[in-house]
């Protein structure tokens, strides 16, 4: 019993696991998902660029919520392939993400 010490170290630190370039991971989002998610964005993006394009109309407000709609779908996409291809997802837990 030296300097007062009675138990010694007897466990090694955790190392932790090695991160991602830039967070990013695959494994959570099979490949046709992967692309069917990406298709998604693109093509919502494109719909309102295209919309965007759309100078004068007579009655607007299907014009607005098409806008509105395919705007939400982008960022809607582009939220599900931020958290399943980075590392959200292991940070909030497979549980929590299911639920959201």
């Amino acid at each position: 019993m030296e300097n007062g010490v009675v138990y010694n170290e007897t466990t090694e630190p955790q190392a932790k696991p090695p991160r991602h370039p830039l967070g990013c991971t695959l494994r959570h989002l099979r490949q046709w998902r992967r692309l069917t998610k990406a298709l998604q964005a693109i093509l919502s993006l494109l719909a309102v660029i295209c919309e965007e394009i759309v100078e004068d109309c007579i009655k607007c407000g299907g014009l607005y919520f098409f806008e509105f709609t395919s705007f939400s779908a982008f960022l809607l996409s582009l939220l599900v392939l931020c958290v399943y291809c980075t590392d959200a997802y292991e940070t909030f837990g497979e549980d929590k993400v299911q639920k959201v």
